[in-house]
């Protein structure tokens, strides 16, 4: 039997310390929303991924790499990063390096996440708050069935001016994952 954390593309795995050069690699490409981060230095980034490697998951709150299946190369991140247990809903990132994009390696990558959050941890819904401009994350989670809830206009400031963020929003039954009444 296959491992739940691997798709036909990719496989989700912990983060180890040496992975911490590509991490340096996708920083430096910048975010694909235009974001102006501040420089990092080596150490910084082999300390966080030395972090990362030892990180509790509690509170279902973690980070894994996303590695292709065929080659096993690091070319992401994703992550549950905030939670609301008594409510049932999650919070998801995934960053994937500029020259991996349009692989379909979020879509798998999100897929297997959500499944092992709807389907074990039994969250009800999914969030994702993704910057207005950012047509391929918007297309993305369209295209796994999210659902656009609403928009904060003009919430942060990048780039020199304000930006929207769309909150998008996925159920488990919508995902096909039911839940007991």
């Amino acid at each position: 039997m296959a491992s739940s954390w691997t798709g036909e593309r990719v496989r989700l795995r912990a983060i180890e310390p040496d992975d911490w050069t590509a991490f340096a690699r996708f920083a430096d490409e910048g975010r694909p929303e235009g974001r102006l981060e501040l420089p990092r230095s080596a150490e910084s980034h082999r300390a966080w991924a030395k972090r990362q490697a030892v990180a509790e998951c509690g509170g279902d709150r973690f980070r894994l790499a996303v590695e292709t299946t065929a080659g096993k190369e690091l070319v992401g991140t994703i992550g549950s990063h905030r939670t609301g247990p008594c409510s049932g809903w999650f919070e998801f990132d995934v960053v994937i390096g500029a020259e991996h994009r349009r692989r379909g390696y979020a879509a798998e990558a999100l897929a297997l996440l959500l499944r092992f959050m709807f389907a074990e941890r039994r969250y009800h819904k999914c969030l994702a708050v993704i910057f207005a401009r950012n047509e391929a994350s918007l297309a993305l989670t369209r295209r796994l069935g999210f659902t656009e809830e609403g928009r904060l206009r003009e919430h942060v400031f990048f780039d020199g001016r304000h930006h929207d963020l769309v909150m998008m929003g996925l159920l488990a039954d919508e995902f096909g994952v039911s839940r007991p009444g």
